[in-house]
């Protein structure tokens, strides 16, 4: 069974440091890729960057409008570029637009994640980006990398691999110290790496080297393996695929989560919280069961039947994720009660659990 990859590369490698795409680069890419005996699929920076060379524009807008403009206008150059160089090597791609709602909608992250099976299944490679064009701030995933990792869950990748203009993750900012040491290994989620990272990006992307240790997280929850390297690195991509150590490689700490706590997990907005008791956070996390009313002692936020709440340990903590089976107004009036009280307060009863454990995850 041939090996899943996704690929992301990064805007400041694509668009050659705000000089137009560079195409050469992206032909060697492709080439790499072509030569690959996996199923991949490519997450694509670029599309602002590009956008943005064409309208001779030298610093990224900070108005929504004007980089969906942007967006839209380099979207077309970048797939152009990649399907032509693709096609040199009689392999066909497939542009796919995701947004924030497109993997958070139960229904629509599982028509995503079939068509995106569908054309591997189909030898095409899927060229990824978030729909600049559509999404609001509010509900961006914020960076590519983050796109990426979620992707990662989708397809349920062996590995996801980051090109970016370093060299991986450092000790120090090795720009500044020259004697930095790379980290070549590391576990995803590891807090002593992330306090290592930035948390900025070039001018030309959003994403730092924070952001690509948040995306590993996410992609290790499907028990992918992250590995950050340098897209100038001379066939980086196939030295990768022969088991060289370049860059910084990050495993997983654990066993991959079931496809649908896959989904749970990668959930990025919350519409509420469940603060519990010490009893329900025990349960949960040693036990294995749902989460019933008599477990919560506070509830906040105006959410409805069937959308995401964390939940809370006493102190704050995050114990848990999951969909709730009744509206935040519900909610309050069966607060502490035992399941079979519900029916005494609201006259009708849905779920006995404000959780149900298939639902609901652990974080």
């Amino acid at each position: 069974m041939k090996k899943r990859w996704i690929i992301k590369i990064g805007s400041a490698l694509l668009t050659n440091e705000g000089r137009g795409l560079d195409k050469a680069s992206i032909k060697n890419w492709v080439a790499q890729m072509a030569a690959l005996d996996i199923e991949l699929v490519l997450v694509s920076s670029g599309a602002v960057a590009e956008g943005m060379t064409r309208l001779k524009w030298t610093e990224r807008p900070t108005a929504l409008y004007q980089l969906q403009a942007a967006a839209a206008i380099g979207q077309m150059g970048m797939i152009q570029t990649y399907e032509s160089f693709f096609q040199e090597h009689a392999m066909q791609t497939a542009q796919i637009l995701l947004t924030h709602e497109d993997l958070v909608n139960r229904q629509r992250y599982l028509n995503a994640r079939s068509t995106l099976r569908t054309l591997l299944n189909l030898n095409v490679v899927p060229v990824v980006n978030e729909n600049d064009t559509v999404t609001t701030e509010e509900i961006r995933f914020g960076d590519n990398d983050t796109l990426a990792g979620l992707v990662a869950n989708l397809i349920e990748a062996d590995m996801m691999v980051i090109l970016t203009d370093q060299e991986g993750l450092y000790e120090c900012e090795p720009r500044i110290d020259p004697t930095a040491r790379l980290i070549q290994n590391g576990y995803a989620g590891d807090p002593n790496l992330e306090s290592l990272a930035g948390d900025t990006g070039g001018k030309l992307g959003r994403g730092g080297m924070l952001t690509k240790l948040k995306a590993a997280t996410l992609a290790a929850r499907s028990g992918t393996i992250t590995q950050i390297a340098s897209g100038k690195v001379s066939n980086v991509l196939l030295r990768i695929a022969a088991g060289e150590k370049i860059g910084t490689v990050l495993l997983p700490a654990q066993a991959p989560i079931a496809a649908r706590k896959q989904w749970l997990a990668s959930h990025l907005k919350m519409r509420g919280r469940l603060y519990l008791d010490d009893g329900a956070v025990k349960v949960l996390r040693h036990s294995g069961k749902s989460l019933l009313p008599i477990g919560v002692t506070r509830s906040e936020g105006d959410f409805e039947r069937g959308e995401m709440v964390l939940c809370l340990s006493p102190d704050g903590q995050e114990v848990a994720r999951g969909l709730v089976n009744y509206t935040a107004e519900e909610t309050e009036k069966i607060l502490g009660l035992s399941s079979d009280k519900i029916v005494d307060v609201l006259n009708y009863v849905d779920e006995p659990e404000l959780i149900h454990r298939d639902n609901l995850v652990l974080v």
